[in-house]
Parts: C-alpha cells; sequence; structure tokens
C-alpha cells in the first residue's frame, strides 16, 4: 500500500495555484510540486488529487490511500457527489482514476498532520 499526503494551494480566489503531493512506499519518499495555473483553491484540492493518482498509476501502484485536509474534497469523494458542476466535472476524474486501482481510500486529516503537502503546494504557486 502506498500512502499519498495531498494539499492544493492558491495566491488568490481565483489566483495562481500549485499542488503538493508527497509519497510514502516501502520506506521511499517522493516528493511532488506541481503548478496549476489560475484556479480556486476547491479546484486546486481537486486537481492534487487528480495529478496524485495519475503518479500512482504511472509507478503501478494498486493499493492506494490519500490523506488529505480539505473536507470539501473528502465529502465529495466519500458520497461521489459535488453540487457545483466545475467541482463535479473534477470529482468524475477523481472517480475514473480511483476505479483503476485495486483498492482506494481517502481520508480526511487535519492541516496539521499534512505540513509537507501544504510546503509543496506553496512552492508550486511560485513556480514558473
Amino acid at each position: 500500500m502506498v500512502e499519498v499526503y495531498i494539499d492544493g494551494a492558491s495566491a488568490g480566489d481565483p489566483g495562481p495555484s500549485g499542488a503538493g503531493i508527497f509519497i510514502k512506499h516501502a520506506g521511499n519518499v517522493s516528493s511532488y510540486s506541481i503548478p496549476l495555473g489560475i484556479m480556486n483553491n476547491h479546484e486546486a484540492e481537486f486537481s492534487a488529487l487528480i495529478k496524485s493518482l495519475e503518479i500512482c498509476r504511472e509507478q503501478g501502484h494498486s493499493i492506494v490511500s490519500v490523506r488529505s485536509d480539505s473536507t470539501a474534497v473528502v465529502h465529495a469523494v466519500e458520497k461521489e457527489f459535488a453540487k457545483n458542476p466545475k467541482y463535479r466535472i473534477l470529482l468524475d476524474q477523481v472517480l475514473t482514476l480511483a476505479n483503476e486501482f485495486e483498492l482506494f481510500f481517502i481520508k480526511w486529516i487535519p492541516s496539521k498532520q499534512n505540513k509537507r503537502a501544504d510546503e509543496l503546494a506553496r512552492q508550486a504557486i511560485h513556480t514558473k
């Protein structure tokens, strides 16, 4: 099983955004700081999840456990529902990717347990 910590950040609403992804697997750690362009914070959070699942797929992981401090994203994935049409499109991408794994889990964690992913997301905002 791979543990994935994700965070999305935006400098504005909308504004320059980034994804921070921190992956732990078999004693190895990988960090990703990915610029996302102009979007709002919720879009950045969903995009961070999408990017993390794409990375896990590319690396051939079959069991993925994601941790996020975004209650909006975690609840949307758990309920398989997003009211806002903009987020529904992103949620559909998440659910399609999640179905590619043997097992997929998502769990909400407090921000203080997600500091590394937050740092990576904030770094991505300033990356050109």
